[in-house]
């Protein structure tokens, strides 16, 4: 449950971040995270697809935290 928590995690959380990408126009960046987005989503699906609900809350958990700590770590390397 962890490898899935932390999975999805990373997946939402670089979305996030390239969501400032997209914004900002850093063309080089948004196609890097945009890659690792996808590669992570494909390593995923069949794996989610087929799991329990309690592993699909998991996974959902993951998301939203990943979502709110990319921003957080976004704002942070801003700051810098």
């Amino acid at each position: 449950m962890t490898k899935i928590f932390f999975t999805s995690f990373l997946q939402i959380g670089l979305v996030a971040i390239n969501t400032y990408l997209i914004t900002q126009l850093i063309w080089v960046g948004i196609f890097i995270v945009s890659f690792l987005i996808s590669y992570l989503w494909a390593l995923n699906v069949s794996k989610i697809s087929v799991s329990t609900k309690q592993a699909k809350i998991v996974y959902a958990l993951g998301a939203g935290c990943g979502a709110v700590s990319g921003l957080i770590i976004l704002n942070l390397i801003l700051k810098i």
